[in-house]
């Protein structure tokens, strides 16, 4: 997910608003050319035909729902590779196209939530990942387990499974997690720890996780276990796909600032290719 299309959708609407807004003010050519549309210069007639349907898009995408592609495996198996999903743009606040400045504060992210941000690192690209800290939250891994202000995160070993498993090594281990009000699926590697996974992962960035190198408490048995608090008008996100995702583990928090949107639908699915889209994997986000 890295471009914004609203780079272009929000200077076509101004240029064509404004082309249709100088005929009706100064150059009337619609209104002067006897019967109106086909009479006027070509840019004229475009003004007309396309500004408001680029108005209504542009409303839509920004305030209300955007659609957003997934590119990769850090979600599965809450999301997959080639999943088109809606985006809620206004449950997080009314902000702004490009800037992403909040002018209305109708709700905030909730623990669990499956949430699409601007990475912190390169605002220009956009990530998803579900949030796991609030402000304020202190968050502990010890051994596999998560905990969450002192409280276990439940996770309850679940039979599922995935036709791309099959290849995988070492083999893929599924946990029903129960977070808020979501309960959903989470994807470990067996043999392998969240945290231990992470930094092979990072020490192959030649880097360590951003809990190993920004908070003093991470002093545990050999990078099995972290503990970090999520500061104020801040947030902590992975991905569902724990062994595999690069996350706040990596490069830290999610500032409220950089929040999109609460994803809230799939719609559609399309495998890489010459494949022709799919719709088998269409409903609710957990």
């Amino acid at each position: 997910m890295d471009f914004d299309f609203n780079l272009i959708l929000v200077p076509a609407t101004l240029i064509f608003f404004g082309l249709w807004l100088l005929d009706k003010l100064v150059l009337k050519q619609r209104a002067s050319k006897g019967k109106g549309k086909g009479n006027e210069n070509f840019i004229i007639t475009w003004a007309y035909d396309f500004w408001p349907v680029l108005a209504v898009v542009l409303v839509l995408r920004s305030f209300l729902f955007e659609p957003f592609n997934i590119p990769s495996d850090s979600m599965v198996p809450t999301l997959e590779t080639g999943d088109y999903i809606l985006v809620n743009k206004f449950q997080y606040g009314v902000r702004l196209p490009i800037v992403n400045t909040k002018v209305i504060d109708v709700g905030e992210p909730q623990r669990g939530d499956v949430a699409v941000f601007k990475y912190p690192e390169n605002p220009k690209i956009s990530y998803i990942k579900r949030i796991i800290g609030l402000p304020g939250d202190h968050i502990e891994f010890d051994r596999g387990q998560l905990m969450i202000n002192g409280q276990k995160v439940q996770q309850v070993p679940t039979e599922f499974s995935r036709e791309k498993d099959i290849l995988d090594t070492p083999k893929s281990i599924y946990y029903t997690e129960t977070m808020g009000t979501h309960q959903h699926l989470v994807r470990l590697l067996e043999g392998q720890n969240t945290l231990v996974s992470a930094f092979n992962y990072a020490q192959s960035k030649k880097d360590l996780p951003y809990v190993a190198t920004a908070n003093e408490r991470f002093v545990k048995s050999n990078g099995q276990s972290w503990e970090v608090t999520v500061p104020q008008g801040h947030y902590f996100a992975m991905g569902d796909n724990r062994d595999q995702s690069a996350d706040s583990r990596f490069w830290g928090f999610v500032p409220e600032q950089n929040l999109t949107g609460h994803a809230t639908y799939i719609w559609m699915h399309k495998e890489p290719g010459l494949h022709l889209p799919s719709f088998g994997r269409n409903g609710s986000i957990n």
